[in-house]
This record gives C-alpha cells, sequence and structure tokens, in this order.
C-alpha cells in the first residue's frame, strides 16, 4: 500500500505549492468537462478552457511538448465547439449528435496525420531527444485531435477515440511518474465509455437524427 501512496505522491515532493494547486484544479475541471460530455451540456467548453489553458502552462514548464501542443489544440477546439454547440435556429440548437459521414472520416483522419507532424515538429523546434514514449505521444496527439473536433461537431465517434487514446494514455503517464494525471486519464477511460453509451442510446431512440 505505500508503494502505492508513493507512486502518486513522489512526484509532488519536490514541487512548489502553486503547482499542486493547479493540478489539483486541472484535474478537478478536466473531469468536469468529460461529464458535461457525456451530458451533452455546453458547459464542458468552459470547463474543459480552464483545465486545457492551465495544462498547457504545466506541461511547458514539465518539457512535455506534444503533450502541451495537444492542450493548447484543445483549448483552440473549445472554443469552436463552444460557438458550433451553442447555434440556435429558431430557439433550436442545430448540431444534433450523429455518426461520420465519409468526408468527416476522411478530415478526422487528414487532422490525425497533420496534428501528429505538427506534434513531431513542435519537439524538433524545442530541441529535444524523442524517445519512444515521445512517439507515442506523438500518436496520441493525433488521435486526441481528431477526438476534440468530432465532439465538437457531436459525432458519435468522438467517444471511441478518446477511449482508445485514454487506454494508452494511462500507462504512459505512469511509466512518466505523474501519478495524478494518469489516475485522471483511468477516470477519463471510465467517463467516455458512459458517453458513448448515453450518446448511442440518443441515436437509437431517434432523439436526433444521424
Amino acid at each position: 500500500m505505500q508503494q502505492i501512496f508513493d507512486f502518486f505522491l513522489d512526484p509532488y515532493r519536490e514541487a512548489t505549492m502553486i503547482s499542486i494547486l493547479l493540478e489539483v484544479v486541472v484535474f478537478i475541471f478536466g473531469i468536469l468537462s468529460v461529464y458535461y460530455s457525456k451530458k451533452e451540456n455546453i458547459l464542458v467548453y468552459p470547463t474543459g478552457l480552464i483545465a486545457t489553458v492551465l495544462t498547457v502552462y504545466l506541461l511547458y514548464k514539465a518539457g512535455y511538448y506534444g503533450d502541451m501542443m495537444m492542450n493548447f489544440y484543445y483549448s483552440v477546439m473549445s472554443i469552436y465547439g463552444w460557438w458550433n454547440w451553442s447555434r440556435k435556429r429558431d430557439g433550436e440548437y442545430v448540431v444534433p449528435i450523429t455518426r461520420t459521414n465519409f468526408r468527416e472520416k476522411i478530415i478526422g483522419f487528414g487532422l490525425f496525420l497533420l496534428t501528429m507532424l505538427v506534434t513531431y515538429g513542435v519537439y524538433r523546434a524545442f530541441g529535444r531527444e524523442i524517445e519512444a514514449a515521445n512517439y507515442i505521444d506523438i500518436f496520441t496527439s493525433g488521435v486526441f485531435f481528431t477526438a476534440m473536433w468530432y465532439m465538437a461537431i457531436k459525432k458519435l465517434e468522438n467517444w471511441t477515440l478518446w477511449i482508445f487514446a485514454d487506454l494508452i494514455t494511462v500507462p504512459l503517464y505512469a511509466y512518466r511518474g505523474l501519478g495524478m494525471l494518469s489516475l485522471q486519464y483511468v477516470i477519463f477511460t471510465i467517463l467516455a465509455i458512459q458517453g458513448y453509451i448515453v450518446w448511442k442510446k440518443s441515436l437509437n431512440k431517434g432523439h436526433v437524427t444521424a
């Protein structure tokens, strides 16, 4: 049991109080964001923005530039998603939950490749040696950004991508000694599975049109 506590606490023994507090805020608001996304609630975006903006700062300090870039993308995409989810016509929201069509799958794959290239370029620009864990980071960055775009346009497949990338990220952060973030992604995975089930039921009930 002590080893488990040490795993979560050791990385924070030399951390500043402000860094610890910021990570706690990120932890809370990140989970709230996924929870609100599952509920198809517009609060997914303001809570998500708080988490991603603070995470950009924390990851920059830690030197994890791929993850930092990914959270910067999240912040930008959150602003777009916030606008898109808020649009109304005749008092009704105009963006329903749907499945991706062929064109959106192609665009998603293009975003996946482009994000990996940009993330790789960020590592090179900062002069960092790219290790095996960084290549995993680059790959998940592409998956996460595509998932973020699919969520912004309310596509069911966003949850599939979140689940896939979350499952990769849990051991990645554990390997890096970031126990709190690893735990956060375990919770993200559980919420993403629930989100997929809720959104799929909404489609099956004909709540929205595909």
